[in-house]
């Protein structure tokens, strides 16, 4: 029988066996003839009453404490009144070269589109520019339809402005395209480079003094002809309001990294969420795991118990269980939780299982009732009202509001 650490409504405990370790997969089954819960899951505080649930009014939303923040940041609702404080929108123009990488260029584009994901209002909005045409080649040979050309840009306002260059990317541009980027330096924006696109801030004189990267292919001709440009051998490089990457792969990284400066760890977290879901551990050494139970910086009983938090949704388990799975006691549970996951072992089951059912909520047509059963919610009251109170709205509403933006 579990006591200690759990809730006043969590009126029992569920004993179970280890029957199946292997992989990433671990499942408890029930030890024949222990007592069941009355009631599965309530992690909410003992003086909810959910009995009315489904009419009560909006109370003061939760805020999520564990990592799994950044997982949820686009499905928070706006306080109201908030519009006032909305984050400023940055305007970036990508100037595309022909054969630019496309890789390279998808790179950084996804980092703004992800971070303007993650956001109740646009962080970033985007525009391409061609020098001569209505449309570039790409290194891949795909035609890419620009916005508008590099002649006709009015710099007034704008954040950042990017020169995208590739393998075969032609280096020495028209006068008229260096007196543009000129002009766009004298207003207080980020001038940046992708691939060999620095070659091109260099010739117009603006890279002078500062450091910057190239890809290895043009890095003898842009230090034989530009000496006071300071090369260096790095993936990408950040100087002031100079940025540079020398390849498709930093692409991303360096962009992520603006994104931090402007923005915070949490938009950069929640980014790296969504787009690194696919990374062995071996790719990500400085970054959070999208599954905290395979990060190898977490102690190994903590992740033990993370995982068996993840495979044990629908029917949670204690913590007392959880801890002794773990081979430690409760109280060492909840100070391993609290200095790594920022977030008492209850409350962070409670932020797993709601973030799961919002998955099944916007991404399913099931029932609302069975989404909270399969969740571990007592029933679809509970649920309402603990989705309501993380995400300010209702499930049905949050439903509405995914099939109807």
């Amino acid at each position: 029988m579990c006591t200690s650490s759990i809730p006043e409504n969590w009126a029992g405990g569920r004993s179970y066996t280890q029957t199946q370790q292997s992989g990433h997969t671990m499942h408890l089954t029930r030890t024949s003839g222990e007592p069941k819960l009355k009631n599965m899951v309530a992690f909410s505080p003992p003086t909810d009453n959910f009995d009315n649930a489904m009419n009560f009014p909006d109370p003061p939303a939760r805020l999520f404490g564990s990592p799994l923040r950044h997982s949820n940041q686009a499905f928070l609702q706006k306080p109201a009144g908030d519009d006032v404080h909305a984050p400023i929108s940055r305007q970036v123009v990508f100037v595309l070269l022909e054969h630019f990488s496309m890789m390279a260029f998808t790179g950084a584009l996804d980092a703004i589109v992800t971070a303007n994901l993650l956001s109740r209002d646009p962080l970033y909005r985007f525009r391409t520019l061609a020098l001569d045409a209505a449309s570039v080649r790409s290194d891949l040979g795909i035609q890419v339809s620009a916005d508008g050309l590099l002649a006709d840009l009015d710099p007034h306002g704008l954040d950042m402005l990017i020169v995208c260059g590739g393998y075969r990317s032609r280096l020495q541009p028209p006068r008229a395209v260096l007196d543009k980027l000129r002009e766009a330096a004298r207003q207080p924006l980020i001038l940046g480079s992708l691939w060999n696109g620095s070659y091109l801030l260099a010739q117009a004189g603006l890279l002078d003094g500062y450091a910057c990267t190239v890809h290895p292919e043009s890095r003898a001709g842009l230090e034989e002809s530009h000496p006071r440009v300071q090369i260096q051998s790095q993936p990408y490089v950040i100087d002031r309001n100079r940025i540079s990457c020398a390849g498709a792969n930093s692409a991303l990284g360096m962009m992520l990294a603006v994104i931090r400066h402007h923005h915070g760890d949490d938009v950069v977290q929640g980014i790296e969420d969504i787009l690194a879901c696919d990374r062995g551990k071996d790719d990500l050494r400085s970054t959070a795991m999208p599954a905290l139970a395979h990060s190898p910086a977490l102690p190994a009983p903590l992740r033990l118990v993370l995982e068996l938090m993840e495979n044990n949704i629908e029917e949670p388990l204690c913590i007392e269980d959880l801890a002794r799975h773990a081979e430690i006691s409760a109280r060492q549970l909840d100070r391993l939780f609290k200095r790594h996951i920022h977030a008492s072992p209850a409350r962070y089951y409670l932020e797993l299982r709601i973030t799961r059912a919002r998955r099944l909520l916007l991404q399913t047509c099931d029932p609302i009732t069975s989404i909270a059963v399969a969740c571990g919610f007592t029933g679809a009251p509970h649920f309402s009202r603990c989705y309501r109170e993380f995400f300010g709205q209702s499930p049905s509403q949050a439903r509405r509001n995914r099939q109807h933006p």
